[in-house]
């Protein structure tokens, strides 16, 4: 899901590169969405925390997320509010943009009127909507990630292949001998694969 369809695969996803906030009201409740882009379950938990220090008095922080390549990592979190009325209404807003790697925590002010559940879904919904309207989306590549070992003699070889195909960098470490943790576009890997092969003694290993 969530991906261009290639007639080889999957090879691209969507996703935003910038935080962003909207607020709606509705009957003295003021709803803030805030929408991160996030890769891993603990920037989820930093950024809840960093959000409930910026806002003490106010008494919900909804939240949905996915996150991964596939998508198969999600979370829903009503927060109090009544089941199904606020994690699934953000997750629905992610989904229906077919976002990855994304978080929007919804904080909300209550405002003396009771909304009831319809009136909730409505809120959650439409705050979500608003944010994700205003942060801009960006097409991204899926990688794979590998690790390399080769002599030090070899560097420009390896070097050559890895901006021939826009390999990302994850680490490196340059001695004698050097150790390099690459992501290799998925729609490129049997090519990439196929060059260092051809490089005497650099050995590609798959990273889990």
């Amino acid at each position: 899901m969530s991906m261009t369809k290639d007639p080889s695969g999957q090879f691209f996803y969507y996703t935003i590169n910038q935080s962003a906030n909207a607020e709606f009201k509705d009957r003295g409740s003021k709803f803030i969405a805030y929408a991160f882009p996030v890769t891993t379950t603990e920037s989820v938990k930093a950024h809840l925390l960093s959000l409930k220090q910026d806002h003490p008095k106010a008494v919900h922080f909804c939240y949905a997320y996915r996150i991964g390549t596939e998508g198969k990592l999600f979370r829903v979190n009503d927060d109090g509010e009544p089941s199904g009325s606020a994690g699934k209404p953000i997750l629905n807003q992610i989904d229906s943009k077919q976002l990855l790697n994304v978080l929007v925590v919804v904080v909300r002010y209550f405002g003396g009127t009771l909304l009831g559940v319809p009136g909730l879904i409505n809120a959650y919904k439409t705050t979500t909507a608003l944010v994700l309207q205003l942060v801009p989306i960006v097409q991204m590549q899926i990688e794979i990630p590998y690790e390399l070992h080769f002599d030090y003699t070899q560097m420009n070889e390896v070097m050559i292949i890895v901006k021939q195909f826009n390999c990302t960098v994850l680490f490196q470490e340059m001695q004698l001998f050097c150790q390099m943790k690459i992501g290799i576009p998925k729609s490129r890997l049997e090519e990439v694969l196929y060059k260092f092969k051809d490089l005497h003694a650099v050995t590609v290993t798959k990273l889990l």
